[in-house]
């Protein structure tokens, strides 16, 4: 029997990606190294850390990658060029360098953009998004932490817990990071005094419980002089906790999407019509939670048809099940129309199809949002239609408080890019995180975020240029347990959709 052709690989910028050759037609792939191989089966972590601005935590993602011995000898050298260039004494060298890669960076000495850099240890791969601590860069850690599976907060030991510190803490818990590292820095500016860590770690503590993070954990630590980053600090003897390298490796990582219910986006269809495979019909994707076996009974959605799986091929070769996170191609009994967006899922699950999408949003562009803009939805591999028709609730993730707003407006159907004076004011701009009401063209599985952290994500965007107006998370989030619901009206502004032709 003829090997049936493997999975377009699906792209991922936050995990580094192994490839080799394609293998020529009828034969095997290549066997991977014994190295490359004993890399690949490491547990891999994704991490994101965020601290105000001169916390130090350029100088800590520096002096973990270079303690880790994760940096290239020609980049050492070019920051031990740059570090001298600045006038430090022989020897000296500007480990936050490693990481603020922008020129613009340099020249400040601050973070302005998310960037990832990847390291790993003998126990684990890790895969960090360092990024900004300026307030008007909320967006950008947003979009770091969006996939991470622990949050590193820095808080500089002289100063405690600020408004930034609770503001990352609130992206946080609001994006559902499972885990949070607070990383107590520059402690060799307070002489190492454990009264001092203590009570920022308390401090902290009790605004991380009022968010609902259940599992803080804080670390006393010095940047600059390596205290309890990877090797623990003999300076430090009232702390008995794990050293900051030593957490990121025991800290459980267990892929809980294994244990969901199945979804799987289908991203292309398969159909190579060659001699060898002139019948293949094939759906690829990569497995956003849940495992599929050979044998299951799967719908497809929106179109609720069913079939049952009869392969599941790889670039490695065929499976009899694969799980949360593995690009695979699924073939099916039946020949079904099935295109780029439909989700497959297991026939008889529970699940929600709809066309009011209700979340929670981070406003991501400079173009404030407008009721009655046409936009368009992507939720998973799918792109529909929509106008955004409401913006109820806008959240201050300083206070922790939650502004209502008034609702839909009908008055004011305008282009999303429309930033005059005489717009709704009602709206979101820059940064600022709300909660909204999009109607969509066409009904979308409609996952929440809080049980599918895969197909529960959304963005929001421009038609006109295809930019990002704003990333979001579908159903109850924090800012909902902060304030109470607004019940829509639902046929107060049909016409005004129907006009729109939604």
């Amino acid at each position: 029997m003829p090997t049936a052709p493997g999975p377009t690989q699906t792209n991922d910028e936050t995990r580094p990606v192994t490839t080799s050759p394609t293998p020529a037609p009828g034969t095997a792939p290549t066997a991977l190294s014994e190295g490359a191989a004993e890399h690949a089966s490491r547990e891999l972590l994704r991490l994101a850390t965020a601290g105000s601005v001169d916390d130090g935590k350029s100088t800590l993602i520096g002096r973990l990658l270079y303690d880790t011995k994760s940096v290239l000898a020609d980049q050492l050298s070019a920051v031990e060029r740059a570090t001298a260039a600045r006038g430090a004494a022989a020897g000296e060298v500007d480990l936050a360098l490693l990481t603020d890669g922008l020129r613009a960076e340099r020249e400040q000495g601050i973070t302005i953009d998310v960037a990832y850099r990847y390291f790993s240890t003998a126990r684990r791969a890790f895969v960090l998004a360092d990024t900004p601590g300026h307030v008007q860069y909320t967006r950008n850690m947003v979009t770091g932490a969006s996939t991470a599976q622990l949050a590193i907060v820095l808080v500089d030991a002289r100063k405690g817990v600020l408004e930034q510190t609770r503001r990352h803490a609130t992206v946080a818990a609001l994006l559902g990071v499972p885990h949070v590292l607070l990383a107590v820095n520059k402690m060799d500016l307070v002489d190492f005094d454990g009264d001092t860590f203590r009570a920022i770690a308390d401090d902290f503590a009790a605004y991380a419980t009022g968010l609902g993070l259940s599992d803080v954990l804080a670390v006393p630590v010095s940047a600059l002089t390596g205290d309890n980053v990877v090797d623990r600090s003999a300076r430090t003897p009232w702390y008995d906790g794990p050293t900051l390298l030593e957490h990121l490796e025991t800290v459980p990582v267990t892929d809980a999407r294994a244990e969901d219910e199945l979804r799987l986006p289908v991203q292309v269809v398969i159909r190579p019509r060659t001699a060898e495979h002139p019948d293949y019909r094939g759906y690829a994707g990569r497995i956003a939670s849940g495992t599929v076996r050979v044998g299951d009974a799967l719908t497809v959605l929106p179109s609720g048809k069913t079939s049952l799986v009869t392969g599941i091929d790889t670039f490695d070769g065929p499976l009899d099940e694969a799980t949360a996170g593995r690009s695979v191609t699924v073939r099916l009994a039946d020949e079904l129309d099935i295109s780029r967006g439909d989700v497959l899922v297991p026939t008889g699950a529970s699940v929600t199809l709809g066309q009011d999408l209700v979340g929670t949003v981070c406003w991501l562009s400079e173009r404030r949002s407008v009721l009655g803009a046409r936009l368009l939805v992507r939720v998973g591999t799918r792109t529909v239609r929509a106008l955004l028709r409401e913006v109820d609730a806008r959240l201050d993730v300083d206070t922790q408080t939650v502004e209502l707003l008034s609702g839909v407006d009908t008055l004011h159907q305008v282009d999303a890019t429309d930033t005059s004076s005489d717009a709704t004011p009602t709206g979101l701009g820059l940064n600022a995180i709300g909660r909204v009401r999009v109607r969509l063209a066409e009904p979308v599985l409609l996952d929440d975020y809080a049980e599918h952290r895969g197909t529960g994500a959304f963005l929001l965007v421009d038609p006109a240029d295809g930019s990002t107006l704003a990333a979001g998370m579908v159903g109850p989030t924090l800012l909902d347990r902060l304030a109470p619901e607004v019940v829509a009206d639902e046929t107060a502004d049909a016409d005004w959709l129907a006009g729109a032709g939604i």
